[in-house]
């Protein structure tokens, strides 16, 4: 529920037969990276939690800091809730989460439940870890679910592999996105955005909509089936792809490798 105190808070609670057991306060700094945690958190909270910092990566390109300084975690299942997340935006455009926690003493996070997770054990840590790899390229644009979305998609994504110097991959980028955006147009028929970015020498694209309705891909379709192929050309082009539950909707992704062969 809104927090009326503080406009840029929210709280994440979780119940059991009806009782409250848990309550994490989630505070986003507009001006930063930093999403800070206070509170109790169980099991029972963690997937509020978790659509909470999807719904911030959504929001904001680049890598999250989760400042769990003020938090207490009851249960591993609860405290297991940031490698899911971290796992889940792997393949996304320009995302990442790490953590502030003064529990460790390096990147290295002795808990299991967050192995893998990058941990600094203060926040000024943290934010120099975001700086050392500052965000080095990301397109991003709101479309609607109209005639010309596509077109709009590919523009974008023809920018980006110039800019970036993947001129390979505009041509299998472009049919994916294609793709993508008409998924949406046709089935979830709500506004989306489109971001890319470059990761090394991969190319990572992803378009976000308002529609929980998760793709569905059952391999090649039949010669005398009508439509559904749009599915199969992106796994064809893409060297994977995948859909993320979110907050309000989902994200589809892909990422492309030079290496891969175009259709």
């Amino acid at each position: 529920m809104a927090d009326v105190e503080r406009p840029n808070a929210l709280t994440v609670t979780g119940a059991h037969n009806g009782a409250i057991m848990s309550s994490c306060l989630v505070e986003i700094d507009e001006s930063s990276a930093v999403v800070r945690l206070t509170g109790v958190l169980d099991a029972a909270g963690a997937e509020a939690l978790r659509g909470a910092l999807l719904a911030r990566l959504l929001a904001r390109p680049g890598p999250v800091v989760a400042d769990v300084t003020g938090l207490r975690v009851v249960d591993p299942a609860g405290r297991g809730v940031f490698a899911d997340v971290r796992r889940e935006v792997a393949d996304w455009p320009a995302a990442d989460l790490l953590l502030c926690d003064p529990a460790v003493d390096g990147p290295a996070h002795p808990d299991a439940a967050l192995a893998g997770v990058p941990a600094w054990p203060t926040l000024d840590g943290a934010l120099a870890a975001v700086a050392a790899t500052p965000l080095a390229a990301v397109l991003t644009a709101d479309l609607a679910p109209a005639v010309g979305a596509a077109r709009q998609a590919r523009e974008l994504v023809t920018t980006g592999c110039e800019r970036w110097g993947m001129p390979t991959l505009t041509d299998p980028a472009c049919i994916a996105i294609t793709e993508m955006v008409n998924n949406v147009v046709a089935h979830a028929r709500t506004p989306m955005t489109v971001r890319l970015a470059p990761q090394e020498t991969t190319l990572h694209l992803a378009v976000r909509d308002h529609s929980p309705r998760q793709p569905t891909f059952a391999g090649i379709s039949p010669p005398n089936r009508a439509g559904g192929r749009g599915l199969l050309l992106i796994d064809t082009v893409t060297r994977r792809w995948g859909s993320s539950a979110v907050p309000d909707g989902k994200v589809v992704w892909c990422v492309l490798h030079p290496d891969d062969e175009a259709l």
